[in-house]
């Protein structure tokens, strides 16, 4: 309800609404590929080691994690992007509490990182089997 009683208008999307939105969202993945290097190499390894999952003999739930871990580094990098982008932009000079920000953002790049790297060693853990399926 809004503050005069009244029930909150509801919003509708038209379809131009839609293809709208997928139009920004496609300039910001462009923007990051032209202007943050970090998301370039998140890409690159990304573009690497998804055709390695798909190829690996896993199941589906395992190839599933593995390309997901690897979307969560790009999300994580595109949100980190971001981050950095507002605090340079609302506080260009330098303050403990910006740094402090900008490294919590870089934390988490850091952490999908590490979350990627797990769930790749656990899925090609050798008693996983996956070894003895391709013949080594």
């Amino acid at each position: 309800m809004s503050p005069s009683g009244e029930p909150p208008e509801v919003k509708r999307r038209s379809h131009r609404h839609f293809l709208t939105s997928i139009r920004w969202s496609l300039e910001g993945f462009f923007a990051a590929l032209k202007h943050e290097p970090s998301f370039r190499e998140g890409l690159i390894f990304a573009l690497l080691l998804v055709p390695v999952a798909i190829i690996l003999p896993v199941n589906a739930v395992s190839t599933a994690l593995m390309i997901g871990s690897l979307a969560l580094i790009l999300v994580v990098e595109l949100l980190n992007s971001a981050i950095e982008l507002i605090i340079d932009y609302l506080r260009p000079e330098h303050h403990p509490l910006a740094k402090r920000i900008k490294d919590m953002a870089s934390a988490a790049v850091f952490l999908a990182y590490v979350s990627c790297i797990v769930i790749w060693t656990i899925m090609l853990w050798p008693s996983n089997a996956v070894w003895r399926r391709i013949g080594f």
